[in-house]
């Protein structure tokens, strides 16, 4: 998990960088080179994408009791999801070359498909990882509404684990909204009536390249970061527990002791 999370994070900032020099670029830059810094911007959101359902599989195999059937069909359908979205990207891209473009006295990259068929593909290419979030959604639903039934008859005991479960699914509902969110605005363009060219269509695309790097590279890796700080309140709470219940034998054994004299 620290491995994925400094990886997502670290990659997160290179993505940014490299997003900045797609649309605000200072000098002037070859086609071939944009085209260059589109496929790194599409196979960077594939492979953190993928990191990410790697953090969540293992949660819900976690969550699951570390089920071994569980985690198979957890691999099965994160691989299957994965390996289709790559397998896509790459027939959208057969034939794809780069434009440079002038707007407002800047240099921006552009990128022409071989065809419109290439172009829905590419923005259908999302598909396979809403079928795996949603996949992972009702998963955690599932056992969430099963710990709550099962915790019901267990009163003040069950506590630690209500509230961990609790952390879970918080987290995981706003992953899970901010990653329907982008989805939704990345199928957006397949409507003929929303251009880039236009008003309305930078103002939409400047909002997708705002959410999707805040999905991926902020709200991301806050599924690690949220489960390591719950545990880490936990073991603040235990060690603050465990120096009273010293202090208080240590009263008591003096106490004791100056009894005895």
């Amino acid at each position: 998990m620290t491995v994925l999370y400094i990886c997502v994070r670290y990659i997160g900032l290179l993505y940014c960088v490299i997003n900045m020099l797609w649309y605000l670029n200072s000098v002037s830059m070859t086609n071939t080179g944009c085209a260059i810094l589109w496929f790194t911007l599409v196979w960077m959101t594939i492979v953190v994408n993928a990191m990410l359902g790697v953090v969540m599989m293992t949660r819900i195999h976690a969550m699951y009791g570390r089920s071994k059937k569980m985690f198979i069909f957890l691999i099965v359908v994160l691989m299957a999801s994965t390996i289709t979205t790559g397998v896509m990207v790459i027939v959208a891209g057969i034939g794809v070359s780069g434009e440079e473009r002038f707007f407002s006295d800047t240099n921006q990259c552009a990128i022409v498909f071989a065809d419109m068929d290439a172009v829905h593909l590419h923005e259908t290419a999302w598909i396979p990882a809403i079928v795996w979030e949603l996949t992972a959604f009702c998963l955690v639903v599932w056992i969430v509404v099963d710990h709550f039934r099962e915790l019901r008859q267990h009163g003040p005991t069950g506590l630690t684990i209500r509230d961990y479960v609790t952390v879970l699914i918080r987290t995981h509902m706003l992953y899970f909204v901010s990653f329907a969110a982008v989805s939704c605005l990345y199928l957006g363009p397949l409507s003929p009536e929303l251009s880039s060219d236009s008003l309305e269509g930078g103002v939409y695309f400047g909002i997708l390249n705002f959410a999707q790097p805040v999905q991926m590279f902020v709200l991301g890796p806050r599924l690690v970061l949220s489960v390591r700080q719950y545990h880490a309140e936990l073991a603040a709470e235990f060690d603050e527990g465990s120096g009273m219940t010293a202090n208080a034998f240590q009263e008591h054994g003096h106490l004791l002791t100056s009894s005895g004299v």
